[in-house]
């Protein structure tokens, strides 16, 4: 209780003295448009929305600069220009730099946190396992994850990311020496990743040492077991470590992410039943006669060409991202097509979550859920630029698992929204978690039913 009332007090402290350092930069001419640390402090628990609000009045992009211990400079965006120039037209000028590196720390150096010819050979293994007829039978780096403290060993580490880029570093430095906080959840779920992915890297070694003695082809394919018999055509170090880092950025990308788009797509068709009607009018022309009106399952080749369900799911991710936001580090100086500097202690964070809420870039209906959006007046899928829907980034980084997201995705919700009505509990609220992944905070509580016999 004494630790945890002395940390308030040094909290309380730290924002007072920012205040102050405010005011003073204030006065000094920074521009009152600009927020400050402290508004943004006094917002932690609201923050997407915040940075909503903030951009909307900043015209998509402000300079947040705190005193220099503090380490929090940076240009929050979501103008679709800057989004293009860091992400493709000047690429190279934009890594994801040491600073994401120290954030991240706990994905060692998998593919999210390397940059130059490290993260190059990672996505040329990547992209090439990923492209095998097989993989897509494989909708999830482990069939046997124990769940539980997995699952919670996941959602502490995304947290405490989060609060890592809207605190002070002193701040989190402080909770880290004396294991408290966020900082001390993480490293218990750092210890708790640690063991169970040695343990299943340990047992995905001895089965693929013993289809490599026995010559037999590796029909399980599987990212870790690629690694591991592919590793002299990888040009990469297979060692414990890489295949440790390379499995947690893999699981980080696509388990929570899926479920999480799943999760809000379920909760805004839920509420929108004229949209559910369209889905299910849809699903039934893609069924023989006779065989509609009964409980089934839709396969891939059925789902992967309907226009109707592509544009709700589109239009769930572009309000709910399950990566609300996107980090990078200019290498040296540059001025973002904005007009707003931009230097190597510089953070760039580009605001997913917000970008889906302009109206400069969505029209006035922005806040509403309108499949029709992503359709064009042909009837078919309208395709918009990817640094305007960056929900599976742009650029030479561009999500490697968009395909395959959008094959679970469809296969699943078909056969949730065909087969089951939703119901959902309205005295539970449906809010975003502040998390580096976009959970609903308080899960989603529902009544599911029965839509056919």
């Amino acid at each position: 209780m004494a630790l945890q009332s002395f940390l308030q007090v040094f909290f309380l402290a730290l924002i007072s003295f920012l205040f102050l350092y405010q005011l003073m930069r204030n006065k000094n001419g920074c521009p009152k448009s600009s927020p400050g640390i402290v508004e943004l402090l006094l917002n932690v628990h609201r923050l997407h929305d915040w940075c909503t609000e903030t951009l909307e009045s900043c015209k998509g992009t402000f300079v947040l600069e705190g005193p220099r211990f503090a380490k929090m400079n940076l240009v929050a965006t979501c103008d679709p220009a800057n989004a293009r120039y860091v992400m493709s037209s000047n690429f190279d000028n934009f890594p994801k730099g040491p600073e994401y590196k120290q954030m991240f720390d706990i994905l060692g150096d998998g593919i999210f946190n390397s940059d130059m010819d490290l993260w190059k050979n990672q996505r040329i293994a990547a992209q090439g396992f990923m492209r095998h007829h097989l993989f897509h039978q494989f909708f999830c780096l482990s069939l046997e994850l124990p769940q539980v403290l997995f699952s919670k060993a996941m959602n502490d580490f995304g947290q405490a990311i989060l609060y890592r880029h809207v605190r002070p570093r002193s701040f989190t430095k402080l909770q880290k020496w004396l294991n408290v906080g966020q900082e001390g959840k993480y490293k218990k779920a750092w210890k708790v990743l640690d063991d169970i992915l040695a343990e299943y890297i340990c047992q995905k070694r001895k089965e693929a040492n013993k289809l490599i003695q026995e010559l037999v082809s590796v029909d399980d394919v599987d990212l870790l077991t690629s690694y591991i018999t592919e590793k002299e055509s990888t040009g990469l170090k297979c060692d414990d470590k890489f295949l440790r880092d390379n499995a947690l950025n893999m699981i980080t990308a696509t388990t929570d992410t899926t479920s999480t788009a799943l999760t809000w797509f379920a909760w805004l068709v839920s509420k929108h039943p004229i949209v559910e009607n369209k889905i299910i009018e849809e699903l039934e022309s893609k069924i023989p006669i006779g065989e509609t009106k009964r409980r089934r399952l839709f396969n891939v080749d059925e789902v992967k060409n309907l226009v109707y369900l592509h544009g709700a799911l589109c239009e769930a991710l572009r309000l709910y991202p399950p990566a609300p936001f996107n980090h990078k580090e200019p290498v040296k100086p540059d001025m973002l097509p904005s007009g707003h500097p931009v230097h190597p202690k510089t953070k760039v964070l580009f605001s997913v979550y917000s970008m889906g809420r302009m109206k400069s870039i969505w029209r006035e209906d922005c806040y509403e859920f309108k499949p029709e959006r992503w359709i064009n007046e042909r009837g078919e899928i309208k395709h918009e630029p990817s640094y305007k829907f960056l929900s599976f980034g742009a650029g030479p980084r561009i999500c490697l698992g968009k395909e395959t997201s959008f094959i679970q995705i469809k296969a699943v919700a078909s056969t949730l929204i065909y087969n089951y009505r939703i119901h959902v509990v309205e005295e539970t609220p449906v809010v975003p978690a502040v998390s580096i992944v976009l959970h609903t905070e308080y899960g989603l509580m529902t009544r599911i039913s029965k839509r056919w016999e």
